[in-house]
């Protein structure tokens, strides 16, 4: 298998290629030429199996320049017993009548995103012995929140690797700022910026695609990469847990083998509903893609109408990592649905960048809602979800309390299975404020104490013992500062 670029159609790379540089020159996104197919009896194959032997199966299909003992390889490192609290890193646990939770928060930080970061080091290595075996690689993230600390744990003391994370400085919670602050490692390198996330990703997009940076890498023998799901790696791990998901659902009986189940997934930069939509066409019998945004709902208001329109207030919200305005990984599935009409693409990413907005065809926006419904959540809605499901015997934090929100506003019976994308514990504040209706006076690790006391649940092993651990990354930089940070941080 092949992929192309989103702004470059004749271009064709190998999957080690794509992995390894992350974004192409041109500024594009990798994507596969072709998506491969599942027919009803390779799912039926897929249902008996561990998570591990799903994930084996799945990647093969994208990764055709990988070896079977490179893929079981990188497959056992990332999953291997121990890493993911649950024992399954991806479990199924129903709620209550159709509803199912895909619960993807029992990594090493907590969040969603070590379904993907366990596995892309390992990726990333492999791939790069193929690409390009004599540089090191630069792993330059910006991040909302939880991609920053799963990005830093995966790749940390990793062999050949240095990675770089920029978050915004009022963006993240307290208890995501202080799981970066205290990251370990010899190879790792933390700043925050006087910004919002958007501002990190288009700092970070912008370094990415200068050739005179990216000469200054060279000739120290070095190259970048992403660990942002603007890396092809990123994504395709993530395709794997909604496959596993369906053959969850078929094996506790909530549908039959060929029944189709919706998806909802709470989302900001479209990545996450993205690897929802290449299961679907891959042939999992998934029925609607329903994308749940919170107040910055640039989304919604996107996959409602065809106008996509960053030019709007922006908010700082209690399910920070969906507060973007940017969603990077919505030029994947215009490519897709644009017949791969890379001038038309570039001239939508060109609109956004000169003046906030564009409109899509009408060909392609009757294209999206063939497969996509949206909704969006306020705060207020957010906290009394979170209450209403406690309420119901069950924890969950801000970013999957929207897409339950959501999920109440659009479901018309459907089974349906909500990916929940971090643990409450790392949301003290809000998810205790929520439940009890008054916002506690105390430090964000009491807060999780006292969140333990109140729901009678266990903080997640990953977040014990924080406050002991040494701040070591407290600088802060104005965005036009960003370059410098980068080469003082590789000391170069």
């Amino acid at each position: 298998m092949y992929y192309t670029s989103t702004r470059n159609k004749d271009l064709r790379v190998t999957a080690s290629e794509a992995i390894t540089k992350g974004i192409s020159d041109e500024g594009g996104l990798f994507v596969p030429c072709e998506i491969p197919k599942l027919t009803r009896d390779d799912i039926d194959a897929l249902i008996p199996l561990s998570y591990k032997e799903r994930a084996k199966k799945i990647l093969s299909l994208y990764l055709t320049d990988f070896t079977g003992e490179e893929i079981d390889y990188c497959v056992e490192g990332a999953y291997r017993d121990g890493k993911f609290e649950s024992g399954n890193p991806a479990p199924v646990v129903n709620l209550c009548d159709h509803t199912n939770i895909l619960q993807l928060f029992w990594g090493p930080t907590c969040a969603f995103k070590d379904m993907a970061l366990q596995l892309l080091p390992y990726l990333l290595t492999t791939a790069s012995k193929k690409a390009a075996p004599d540089k090191e690689i630069v792993i330059l993230v910006a991040t909302s929140g939880d991609t920053g600390k799963a990005a830093l744990e995966g790749f940390k003391d990793v062999p050949g690797t240095r990675i770089l994370v920029f978050y915004p400085n009022q963006g993240v919670s307290a208890m995501q700022k202080l799981q970066m602050q205290t990251q370990e490692g010899k190879n790792v390198g933390v700043c925050a910026i006087e910004g919002n996330f958007d501002d990190a990703q288009t700092g970070v997009k912008k370094i990415f695609t200068d050739k005179r940076i990216a000469d200054k890498l060279a000739e120290n023998g070095m190259m970048f990469s992403s660990a942002n799901s603007i890396n092809w790696g990123r994504l395709v791990p993530q395709v794997v847990y909604y496959c596993s998901a369906y053959c969850d659902m078929v094996s506790q009986g909530e549908i039959f083998l060929g029944e189709t189940m919706d998806v909802v997934v709470p989302t900001g930069n479209f990545g996450n509903i993205l690897a929802a939509y290449y299961a679907k066409q891959m042939g999992i019998p998934i029925r609607r893609l329903v994308c749940a945004s919170n107040q910055n709902n640039v989304l919604t208001d996107f996959l409602t109408t065809g106008t996509y329109d960053r030019n709007r207030d922006f908010y700082l919200t209690t399910s920070p990592s969906m507060d973007i305005l940017i969603s990077s990984n919505l030029e994947r599935l215009l490519f897709h649905l644009s017949g791969e009409n890379d001038e038309e693409i570039r001239g939508y990413m060109s609109a956004l960048t000169d003046c906030g907005k564009y409109t899509v065809s009408d060909a392609i926006l009757t294209a999206i809602k063939e497969d996509f419904i949206a909704g969006y959540a306020t705060e207020e809605e957010d906290a009394q979800t979170i209450k209403s499901t406690f309420d119901k015997g069950y924890l969950t934090d801000t970013h999957t309390a929207i897409a339950l929100a959501v999920h109440e506003k659009t479901t018309d019976g459907t089974p349906t299975v909500v990916a929940s994308t971090a643990s409450a514990y790392k949301f003290p504040k809000a998810v205790l404020t929520a439940i009890n209706g008054v916002t506690p006076e105390m430090d964000e690790l009491d807060m999780a104490d006292e969140l333990c006391n109140l729901t009678a649940t266990h903080i997640p092993i990953p977040l014990r013992g924080l406050r002991d651990r040494e701040i070591r990354f407290s600088s802060v930089s104005k965005v036009a500062d960003m370059e410098q940070c980068v080469y003082d941080m590789l000391g170069i």
